[in-house]
């Protein structure tokens, strides 16, 4: 056998030594992958440190009016600026109306104590772990949390909600 055609046979067997090189190299990232748990989740913490059930309606005017659920109480009205919130919970109206679930049922907010806030819809099951937006969008719901309730009264609260609600707020 001449050089040039040891040198064609290497040169046809060569994509297939790469193509079981790469083969090989994603199962030894995977293994390695499985047996150190790296790439997995983690669980929540332990229990919440903070938490509050809330409910999210649409305005006529384009606002977000958020009350808490335990007592109608307007918590806050987000206008204009709060796409970041506007989104996430567009996200979980959608799922809930996919699912033929109302917007009266509340979701939660948690706090932990290593800092991370999460988003659950226990109707749903849908949870949004808010630290993976960033930092100036997770401080969006973060305030939530501490939040002292408007001084508008639990009735007007729960009527604002309510006109918001027929509009497809969640």
């Amino acid at each position: 056998m001449s050089d040039t055609s040891r040198f064609q046979s290497l040169r046809n067997r060569a994509p297939v030594f790469l193509g079981a090189l790469v083969v090989s190299a994603s199962l030894t990232l995977a293994v390695y992958g499985r047996l150190t748990g790296m790439g997995k989740p983690e669980a929540a913490p332990g229990p919440p440190t903070a938490e509050r059930n809330l409910r999210f309606a649409d305005r006529a005017d384009g606002a977000v009016v958020i009350t808490l659920a335990d007592t109608g109480q307007v918590l806050d009205v987000a206008t204009g600026q709060n796409g970041f919130l506007r989104g996430t919970m567009r996200g979980f109206a959608r799922q809930r109306k996919e699912s033929g679930i109302g917007s009266m049922p509340a979701v939660r907010l948690s706090g932990y104590a290593d800092g991370r806030l999460v988003l659950f819809d226990p109707s749903t099951g849908r949870q949004v772990d808010l630290e993976a937006f960033g930092s100036m969008n997770e401080a969006v719901f973060a305030r939530l949390l501490t939040m002292a309730p408007q001084s508008q009264t639990a009735s007007a609260g729960a009527q604002t909600a309510s006109a918001g609600a027929q509009r497809g707020g969640i």
